[in-house]
């Protein structure tokens, strides 16, 4: 694909602060000089190119809804076979094959916690493997943006504000913000229409979630694979619990470092807790990236695996309302 300067700055500089206004392409256009019209085009091109997934958010885990990160051990040449009946499995959002004996990762969502169980047991019914359940313990960044420009590390995240009252709608708007919005001049407009609400509605419950945190980042969802991001790895290491903390934290302010966080270990299977997303343009460069990151994080004392991911099988939102609710625009509480 071909990408000038204009597309690289859309991508680089509105993965997560959408305007939260009734056209906010006409917002974007006005900051860079340009037209509403002539964003609009360039983002239908980035979504039919792939440099870009969907223009949406993104839903921290575990507060509107249920999330894991789970993996198996597909044996070699089973591999697509099983990929599919993982994929085949609604709720599963995320999967990957990566470099280790669990070769097949994937994250696993619904709207509770037993529907994501359901979704475990049916993969383990139907292929005969162990899913090892890798269930959130703690969140250092969750952000997913991602620095094109390699000028700046993550933010710090914001703290989540559960006390905030959640409407009705809430679980509605996010998921239809999961699955993206449509590039028109007045995209929450035309969401308010497919959920029967009004615009001035929509915006209101979008900036509430925003302010709590519960909604961790509104805007274009870049394909980094597509972008010339091919070494990706995540990296895990064991961390005595009372260090885990400190560790996380450190990781997120090292540049290249994406994801950050904590996860439950599987006794005497996966004795690993702390876990970082990097990306690279090459192997040499994401290696180099962790090189850095075990020294500011002080993690060299701690045993750690590097998983290369070789292959991505499905990237796309989060399913937050039970299958059979969203086309009706009802949700359901955890």
């Amino acid at each position: 694909m071909t990408l000038d300067a204009l597309d690289w700055r859309l991508m680089n500089d509105w993965q997560r602060a959408l305007p939260l206004v009734s056209r906010p392409f006409d917002e974007i256009a006005r900051r860079l000089d340009t037209s509403e019209a002539c964003i609009i085009e360039r983002l239908q091109k980035l979504l039919e190119t792939g440099a870009i997934s969907r223009i949406g958010a993104t839903c921290r885990p575990n507060t509107l809804a249920a999330s894991t990160l789970a993996a198996v051990a597909a044996p070699e040449g089973q591999i697509e076979e099983i990929a599919a009946v993982i994929n085949a499995q609604e709720g599963v959002n995320h999967s990957y094959e990566r470099e280790n004996k669990w070769n097949i990762w994937f994250v696993a969502t619904g709207p509770t916690r037993a529907f994501v169980d359901d979704i475990l047991r049916r993969i383990t019914q139907q292929t005969g493997l162990r899913v090892l359940d890798l269930r959130l313990e703690r969140p250092f960044n969750v952000d997913l943006g991602f620095a094109l420009d390699g000028s700046n590390a993550l933010p710090q995240p914001r703290a989540v504000d559960m006390d905030i009252r959640i409407e009705a709608s809430d679980r509605a708007i996010m998921q239809a913000l999961s699955e993206g919005m449509t590039p028109t001049a007045c995209p929450f407009a035309d969401l308010a229409a497919r959920l029967g609400q009004t615009e001035a509605e929509v915006l209101e419950r979008v900036r509430v979630l925003a302010q709590s945190g519960i909604l961790s980042r509104i805007g274009l969802i870049v394909r980094h694979r597509a972008l010339g991001w091919r070494a990706n790895a995540m990296c895990v290491f064991n961390v005595p619990p009372d260090e885990v903390e400190a560790c996380g934290l450190a990781l997120t302010a090292v540049q290249g470092v994406t994801l950050c966080y904590e996860r439950r270990a599987v006794p005497g299977v996966w004795p690993y807790t702390l876990y970082c997303m990097i990306h690279g343009r090459s192997r040499a460069e994401t290696l180099d990236v962790l090189s850095q990151a075990r020294v500011a994080a002080r993690l060299v004392p701690y045993e750690y695996r590097v998983l290369f991911s070789t292959r991505c099988f499905r990237q796309q939102g989060a399913l937050i309302v039970a299958p059979s609710s969203k086309t009706s625009g009802e949700s359901h509480a955890d």
